[in-house]
């Protein structure tokens, strides 16, 4: 039995689902909507939990997305801490955790993902910790004042700002990394070697190939054995190795899909009426060379809701924005514009001693992304360079003496 239903549903209360409501109602959608999210508190931003938030340089309340009374003058209902675990398409209804029935006539699922857990005997240990959620923080915080030692698993972004948070506060940091340099997924091996350089001048130390077998302790953890057999005692271990989209229950009632939920050009899945946005959608991205690929990104959260909602009330467009992404560590803003994977020349623009240096990424000749280290303009001039895949000469990229816009108007 129903017991409510909306106009549109929107499932997942991150950036992507406060975006769809958003831009729904900037573009004059009148019907009712609701957002249905499995944490107690409204839509927040993500980024500064690993950042600002980890530091306690920015309140919870500073970190909203919007406060509270935006969503009520709106006319947004906010179902807060209700986790869906079915979609009927046939009957347009989703059944949360605890039975509640919700109809909608068209449905956004926006859910994001969760984090992908370790799989080696100990992963459920206490004091084995995710940065995901404002509660996963929350629980760290609360534990830091008695760890002195602290174990990262995982060198991508969020291992790598946790680590340089907690290493400014003082405590003792071992990052380890199952490849041989961090960042491998995402950048080329010259950000990764800088980025290591940087972390290991502030203290941490940083484990490069090494696999972890299991994290030790008794109801607890209290060390993270290798598979080598040493073991690195931890106060605290911290696990940052990428997230599980949540799409569940949208692959059990039919959408096309697997690692994420596959969406065309509008963002539509293969179910009638439900689009899919955000983290966990699988789409077609000509910036990395037509494949499928899911951008676990604000930008692409915010622009693909954008898309949803003007799709919804009429207006005909395809998705094709270019991704960017951004991280802060110690004094370090990185920019990056476009994707770097399937790169075959790297062309470095500047001096990483200097600490404020670019990357360029050219496939074929084209430049298809950019790295920026504290160099804003890089990043601002580069955008053309990879929205129109241009050819520039690698010799006049590399002198950081030309300016970008210069080489994106030849």
């Amino acid at each position: 039995m129903v017991e409510t239903s909306f106009d549109i549903v929107i499932v997942g209360a991150g950036h992507a689902g406060a975006q769809a409501a958003i831009a729904l109602r900037q573009n004059k959608y009148a019907g009712r909507i609701a957002i249905v999210g499995d944490e107690p508190e409204l839509p927040y931003e993500r980024p500064p939990l690993s950042k600002e938030y980890f530091s306690g340089e920015k309140s919870f309340e500073r970190i909203l997305i919007r406060p509270a009374a935006f969503w009520d003058e709106r006319g947004v209902t906010m179902l807060l801490g209700k986790r869906v675990v079915q979609v009927d398409p046939s009957s347009r209804i989703v059944t949360t955790e605890s039975g509640e029935a919700i109809g909608y006539g068209q449905l956004i699922w926006a859910a994001g993902g969760t984090p992908r857990a370790l799989s080696c005997p100990g992963h459920d240990l206490a004091g084995v910790h995710s940065v995901r959620t404002r509660k996963d923080v929350d629980r760290i915080l609360a534990n830091l004042d008695g760890a002195a030692r602290i174990a990262v698993i995982g060198g991508g972004y969020i291992g790598l700002e946790a680590a340089a948070v907690l290493a400014k506060a003082g405590k003792q940091v071992v990052l380890i990394e199952a490849l041989d340099r961090v960042l491998a997924r995402v950048a080329g091996e010259a950000l990764s070697r800088f980025y290591e350089a940087e972390h290991r001048a502030h203290g941490v130390e940083i484990r490069l190939g090494a696999v972890v077998a299991c994290i030790e302790g008794e109801g607890e953890a209290s060390g993270v054995r290798l598979a080598d057999g040493e073991v690195i005692a931890a106060d605290l271990v911290i696990v940052g190795i990428g997230i599980v989209p949540a799409v569940a229950p949208l692959i059990a009632a039919g959408a096309e899909g697997g690692n994420g939920v596959a969406v065309d050009r509008q963002c539509r899945t293969s179910l009638p009426d439900i689009f899919a946005i955000g983290d966990c959608a699988l789409h077609a991205n000509r910036f990395a060379g037509g494949a499928p690929i899911r951008v676990e990104s604000v930008q692409n959260a915010n622009d693909q809701a954008t898309l949803v909602a003007k799709t919804i009330t009429g207006q005909e467009l395809e998705y094709d924005s270019v991704p960017w992404f951004w991280s802060n560590q110690y004094d370090l803003k990185l920019q990056t514009v476009g994707i770097s994977a399937g790169h075959d020349v790297a062309v470095l623009r500047g001096d990483p001693a200097a600490r404020s240096f670019s990357v360029v990424y050219l496939k074929q000749g084209r430049v298809v992304a950019l790295d920026c280290v504290n160099v804003a303009r890089d990043y601002v001039q580069g955008r053309k360079l990879v929205v129109e895949g241009l050819c520039p000469d690698p010799a006049k990229l590399a002198d950081p003496g030309t300016p970008l816009k210069e080489l994106a108007g030849a």
